[in-house]
């Protein structure tokens, strides 16, 4: 497995933007806006991937100086549990620590909370809903 930066507009981008489709949207009858993908051009686009196959991505949107936002973690359901959502949280946390970032924060959907504290986020708030389904603000220290 590979991990690497994604590039807006490539086709990775574009395999990137319907995994995120598949997995995180479409579920929930949602879809995105050109305005939503437009917003992307300044994030951290990342993916894993075997040869040219998208394994999983994620982005990262700066918030301020120092903290950076997780957002899009999607790797396929029958791809979890076989370490490509750790790998690349591993790999976002080094980008955002060599990027000098301090602290990386998410809206963690209610089903993904226990793979984020296993790997050392902790909950910060109450639950809220988002995209119609509960989330909490999760963060960790980098």
């Amino acid at each position: 497995m590979a991990l690497r930066m994604i590039d807006h507009g490539t086709k990775e981008y574009q395999q990137m933007v319907n995994l995120r489709n598949e997995i995180l949207r479409k579920p929930l009858g949602l879809y995105f806006t050109e305005e939503e993908l437009e917003r992307e051009k300044d994030d951290i686009l990342m993916g894993a991937f075997e040869d040219e196959k998208l394994l999983g991505c994620c982005l990262l949107s700066p918030m301020d100086t120092q903290t950076v936002r997780l957002r899009q973690m999607a790797v396929p359901n029958n791809m979890q549990g076989k370490g490509v959502g750790r790998a690349l949280m591993i790999f976002a946390e080094n980008i955002a620590r060599d990027l000098g970032y301090r602290k990386l924060c998410m809206h963690a959907r209610k089903t993904a909370v226990g793979f984020y504290q296993k790997l050392g986020y902790g909950i910060s708030g109450n639950e809220f809903e988002e995209v119609t389904i509960p989330h909490y603000i999760m963060e960790k220290s980098l």
